[in-house]
C-alpha cells in the first residue's frame, strides 16, 4: 500500500477531504476505501484522542489548527512532495477561503465544495441567524469561483437540500428525538410544505461522482432526494420509522410560539427560530436533473432504516 506523509499522496491518485469527520465525510470516506484510491482526511476535530498523522486502510488522517497558518508545516517539513490536486471540501463553504493558499501549495486542479439550498429558502427570513447564514453562502460561494477563475482550478458546488441518515443530522435525527421524548410532534397549519430529503450517502456519492467527472467544471448544482413529500407526511414516516402511532398535533402560531421559548431553555433546542416553524407551509424542492444529466447523481425516495435513526 502507498503511503501518505505530511498531507502528501505519493500514489498515482490521491484525494484530499476537508472536513472529513463530518456528517458527509463519514459516508464519504468508506465510498472512497471501496474505489480505492489514497486519502488525506483532514479535520479540526480530534480523532482517535490524537493529533499526530495516522494511517487507517488507504486514508492518513490529520488534525488541522484553527487557521491555514497552523499547517504551513506540512509543506515545510514534507519529505516527498506530491501534489494533491483533487480535493472534496466536506466543512462549511464559508470556512474554504482561509484554506486557498495551503489549497494552492499542493497543486490543486479540481475541487468539490457542499454549500446549501438554504442559500434560496431561508433568502427572506426575518431570523437575524438565517439571514447571516445566506450570507455567507452567497459570499463564500462567489469567493470560490473567483479564486479557482484566477488560479485555472476546476470547482463544482454541490448545494444539497435537507440531509438525513447516519443517524446524526441535524433535521431527521432531531425530530426522532422529539417524537420519542414526548410521544408526539408539534406542527404549525397544515404542514403541507413539501420537502425533498437527500440521504447522506447519496450526498457522498454525487461529491464523488462529481470529482470524477472531468468534463464537467465550473458549475453549481442543486442535489436533493429522490421524493417529493410533505413536512407532515415526513413526520409520519418518522414515527413509523419508530413503530409507533402517528401523533402530529396541529398548534396555533401563538401556542408554538410559546412553545419555541420554553424549548430553547433546553441546550438542545437552542437554535431552534420561530421561521423554522412558519416555514412547515412552504415548499423547499429543486430538481437535481442537471447533476443527473451531467454526473449522473441518482439519490433514493425518503426511506428510513434502522442506521438512519440515533441510537435509542
Amino acid at each position: 500500500m502507498s503511503r501518505v506523509g505530511l498531507g502528501y499522496c505519493v500514489p498515482e491518485r490521491c484525494i484530499g477531504v476537508l472536513g472529513a469527520t463530518s456528517l458527509v465525510g463519514h459516508a464519504l470516506l468508506p465510498l472512497l476505501i471501496k474505489m480505492d484510491v489514497e486519502v488525506a482526511a483532514y479535520s479540526r476535530k480530534s480523532r482517535d484522542n490524537g493529533t499526530d498523522s495516522r494511517m487507517v486502510n488507504n486514508v492518513t488522517w490529520y488534525q488541522l489548527g484553527q487557521s491555514s497558518t497552523d499547517f504551513s508545516q506540512f509543506k515545510s517539513q514534507a519529505s516527498q512532495q506530491q501534489e494533491i490536486k483533487d480535493w472534496i471540501c466536506l466543512a462549511p463553504i464559508w470556512a474554504l477561503p482561509d484554506y486557498f493558499d495551503w489549497l494552492k501549495s499542493f497543486g490543486v486542479k479540481r475541487i468539490v465544495a457542499l454549500s446549501s439550498t438554504s442559500r434560496f429558502t431561508k433568502v427572506n427570513s426575518d431570523d437575524p441567524s438565517e439571514a447571516e447564514i445566506v450570507n455567507k453562502l452567497e459570499v463564500a460561494e462567489g469567493k470560490l469561483i473567483q479564486w479557482a477563475t484566477e488560479q485555472e482550478v476546476e470547482w463544482l458546488i454541490l448545494r444539497p437540500t435537507l440531509i438525513y441518515g447516519g443517524g446524526k443530522d441535524k433535521n431527521i435525527s432531531e425530530i426522532f428525538r422529539f417524537v420519542q421524548r414526548f410521544g408526539f410532534f408539534p406542527i404549525f397549519g397544515a404542514g403541507k410544505g413539501y420537502r425533498q430529503p437527500v440521504h447522506v450517502e447519496d450526498v457522498a456519492t454525487a461529491c464523488y461522482q462529481a470529482l470524477n467527472q472531468k468534463s464537467v467544471s465550473n458549475q453549481a448544482y442543486n442535489i436533493s432526494g429522490g421524493e417529493k413529500l410533505t413536512y407532515r407526511e415526513m413526520v409520519i414516516r418518522i414515527f413509523t420509522a419508530l413503530g409507533k402511532k402517528p401523533r402530529v398535533v396541529t398548534l396555533p402560531l401563538p401556542v408554538l410560539k410559546f412553545g419555541l421559548t420554553v424549548m430553547k431553555m433546553i441546550p438542545r433546542y437552542r437554535r431552534l427560530t420561530l421561521a423554522m416553524i412558519t416555514r412547515m407551509n412552504q415548499d423547499m424542492v429543486f430538481e437535481y436533473d442537471e447533476a443527473s444529466r451531467d454526473f449522473g447523481f441518482s439519490p433514493r425516495p425518503f426511506e428510513l432504516k434502522s442506521n438512519d435513526l440515533p441510537s435509542r
